[in-house]
């Protein structure tokens, strides 16, 4: 993997500085770049909690911390090649040319000059965008390849009901009295339910399992490594969520999944088209402004589904 001329191995680098979902939608980006890289050093710039499931990708080496915009650390001779997989520019394209990569796979920003690249579109599916990046730069990407290898750790919920009722912003957050009339009546059917989230969603999730009248055992947010969460998706019966990184464990496991979209519409972010056993509920709404996934308030569409929509689609699936 030497650079002939003993300064060290090749390298790769790939920035994605951002959240877990973002992370999982760019698996078959990476695995596209494995193999067109194979004697290289792959190095994904990204928070350094990913680390627990870059193994997992069977595509990339190692994880250099990174956090959103902030410069990167790096150390050695310049990438052979660097590839922008967190954003459109021209920020995140004068990041990686600091590094003075001799490649750079970049969309087209017209405020950074030297760099070329296919046009952004704004209504594609975030898997496709990156497949469709490297594609333009004579690197084929096959967007369906989402699987994540098994972790070794064992599921701390083996076939429960994972029920994930945080994300990011106020306007993909469910109401949490719905998460628990959901939580309630799977519970009365008779199925373990196992509550997610991070450390700051444990309140939330405390609250969730009161008004369900569950136990505090059902709550494991705040307690879990990323590799844990995996094995706990991974060996569920179902995933209930918003839209939110866990969903697409789901997907990368082919764990039966019902995930509730607001603002945002499964056709950019959704599970693929064709894997029946994810159900993405969405309604459309009229809307006199563009819709804002980072806004603190519930989304009207999000607010549009019902806990009995939830409960029928999870019937479909559980029986």
């Amino acid at each position: 993997m030497t650079d002939g001329s003993g300064h060290g191995p090749r390298r790769v680098l790939v920035l994605r500085a951002l959240g877990l979902g973002d992370f999982l939608t760019g698996v078959p980006a990476y695995r596209a770049l494995r193999q067109a890289f194979p004697e290289h050093c792959l190095t994904l710039a990204a928070p350094a909690v990913f680390a627990d499931l870059v193994p997992l990708t069977d595509a990339v080496d190692e994880v250099s911390p990174a956090y959103g915009l902030a410069p990167l650390q790096w150390s050695g001779p310049p990438p052979d090649v660097a590839v922008n997989l967190h954003g459109r520019g021209p920020q995140s394209h004068r990041l990686l040319q600091a590094l003075q990569p001799r490649r750079t796979i970049t969309y087209y920003a017209p405020e950074v000059p030297g760099l070329s690249g296919p046009c952004w579109r704004a209504d594609e599916h975030e898997v496709n965008r990156w497949c469709r990046l490297l594609d333009s730069g004579g690197i084929p990407a096959d967007p369906s390849r989402l699987e994540l290898r098994p972790p070794a750790v064992r599921s701390p919920a083996p076939g429960a009901v994972v029920v994930h009722p945080g994300a990011a912003a106020g306007s993909r957050r469910w109401p949490p009295d719905r998460f628990a009339a959901v939580v309630a009546q799977l519970r009365c059917c008779g199925h373990r339910v196992a509550l997610t989230g991070s450390a700051a969603e444990l309140p939330l999730c405390q609250d969730v399992a009161e008004r369900a009248g569950v136990g505090s055992a059902a709550v494991l947010a705040g307690s879990l490594r990323l590799n844990e969460l995996a094995a706990l998706v991974a060996d569920a019966a179902l995933l209930v969520c918003g839209d939110t990184g866990v969903a697409h464990l789901a997907t990368a496991y082919a764990t039966p999944s019902v995930v509730l979209f607001g603002p945002v519409a499964p056709a950019w972010w959704g599970p693929p088209p064709g894997r029946d056993q994810h159900v993405a509920l969405w309604r459309e709404v009229d809307r006199d402004r563009p819709a804002d996934p980072h806004a603190d308030h519930l989304d009207p569409a999000l607010a549009l589904i019902s806990v009995e929509d939830v409960l029928a689609a999870a019937r479909s699936i559980l029986g």
